[in-house]
């Protein structure tokens, strides 16, 4: 029942392909810190392979057909992708979903103040973190500032060679007797996650000069008024590039593998799509997962739905029921990572149901909290025709649960598709390090996880 190393499958040819793959993933997460970022990288993309927004697709009253490639931008924090195949909508589709936003910390509405001669600014940590970990290391401001006259200012500050960073301090060893004394949830409290911005007062001010002149700045530079930030999106996420990790270079070191590995496979794996499939094949990339696919971009909305129901009256079949029917006759790979297992932390896991680097795409028939509490749990016929499309496909893949069963857990956007009534699984990456600012990823999982998305697609 163990599985095999992916590793110890591959000959030149196909390390080769691993190789090309993991460096296409490095630069799609380098440029792509940020939902907004990760969409825009992601509709270069899928232009580039001949897909069309649905938006100008309805607005040109463009008749469907099978083999035609339509995308869906939603606010820019979320992507819908479609593939028209030869089968009725209705019969279902062949769904690939995952998340691309990532735990951080964002800079509060009104985050900026003046403290000891220093340009602070207020924070709002994003998603489940270890605050200890976000402290005494480099951090980059990445998002947008909408204007009052409608203009959208992007930022970015941190990540060229020659550009400054901040960050959140900690307290010296020398004086941290009380503090070493807290567990760790309480060593750092969330209130005080608050950056550094500057330390240099403006010269000829005298209120407050060090927020000035840090204002002075945001003005000159990026044309941002204080009163800008009350309507803007700044994430606080690490500095630098994703870079190899171990001797080997098997591995790849950087920040938000969680989701964003799953979304750049499925991403590969809708690009890699030849000529017109039998079920139309959908993928989404979406926003809010970390704090419960919530809000317009997350997947408790109904953008799913709405752009099904586009296409539908574009191909001239649009009824409730055929929506309906869409929906429910679909099947899903819900591709969220899962809890790599850790040799320093083994009591953590249960050994021969725990995920491992390096053995492939992994299945997680359910996530969920002790007693599966929030979990999708998917049909075992279900995972009986997926261990088939995947053998048959020569995809290395494992499966697993995450973590020992009382430990803990955590969710996905599985159970929330499956509301449609559709049959969906949990199919994922391994990660070491999730959710912490640097995570580690194998190379050969992003592969194999890419190779199955595209099978699936194919053949489920």
């Amino acid at each position: 029942m163990e599985r095999p190393n992916a590793w110890k499958t591959y000959k030149k040819t196909e390390l080769k392909k691993v190789e090309q793959l993991g460096e296409a993933y490095k630069q799609f997460i380098d440029h792509g810190k940020t939902e907004r970022e990760c969409v825009r990288e992601s509709v270069r993309m899928l232009e580039e392979a001949g897909y069309i927004p649905l938006e100008k697709a309805v607005a040109d009253g463009k008749k469907l057909k099978a083999g035609d490639k339509v995308y869906a931008s939603i606010m820019n924090k979320a992507v819908l992708t479609f593939l028209l195949g030869k089968k009725p909508l209705e019969e279902g589709m062949n769904i690939v979903g995952a998340h691309i936003d990532s735990p951080r910390l964002d800079l509060k509405q009104n985050p900026l103040y003046e403290d000891s001669d220093f340009a602070m600014a207020d924070t709002h940590y994003y998603g489940g973190i270890k605050h200890y970990q976000w402290v005494a290391r480099e951090m980059a401001l990445h998002g947008v500032a909408a204007k009052k006259d409608g203009t959208v200012v992007d930022l970015v500050i941190g990540e060229k060679e020659d550009d400054p960073v901040v960050g959140v301090t900690d307290l010296l060893i020398h004086l941290s007797q009380e503090q070493m004394k807290k567990n760790l949830k309480e060593a750092i409290d969330g209130e005080k996650l608050d950056l550094i911005l500057g330390g240099k007062p403006l010269e000829g001010e005298e209120k407050e000069p060090v927020k000035a002149q840090l204002l002075k700045i945001l003005k000159d530079r990026y044309g941002i008024e204080e009163e800008d930030l009350l309507s803007a999106e700044i994430e606080v996420v690490p500095a630098g590039k994703a870079r190899d990790f171990g001797l080997d270079r098997s591995m790849i070191m950087g920040y938000g593998h969680d989701d964003r590995v799953c979304a750049f496979a499925e991403l590969k794996a809708i690009l890699n799509l030849k000529g017109i499939p039998e079920s139309t094949c959908c993928g989404m990339l979406v926003d809010k997962e970390e704090i419960g696919s919530v809000g317009a971009t997350g997947m408790r909305a109904n953008f799913l739905e709405n752009a099904v129901a586009e296409i539908l009256a574009l191909m001239g079949e649009y009824s409730e029921l055929k929506l309906r029917r869409a929906l429910r006759n679909s099947r899903m790979l819900s591709c969220d990572v899962s809890a790599g297992y850790d040799p320093l932390y083994a009591s953590a896991f249960e050994k021969k149901n725990a995920a491992f680097l390096g053995r492939g795409v992994c299945f997680n028939k359910y996530t969920g909290s002790r007693g599966k509490g929030g979990s999708n749990d998917a049909n075992a016929e279900y995972l009986g025709r997926l261990r088939k499309i995947m053998d048959e496909g020569k995809v290395c893949w494992q499966t697993a649960e995450l973590g020992r069963v009382d430990l803990g857990g955590g969710g996905t956007i599985a159970y929330i598709c499956a509301l449609y009534g559709m049959e969906v699984i949990d199919s994922g990456v391994a990660v070491l390090n999730m959710h912490a600012p640097m995570e580690i990823i194998s190379k050969a999982d992003l592969y194999e996880a890419a190779k199955a998305y595209q099978v699936f697609m194919e053949n489920a």
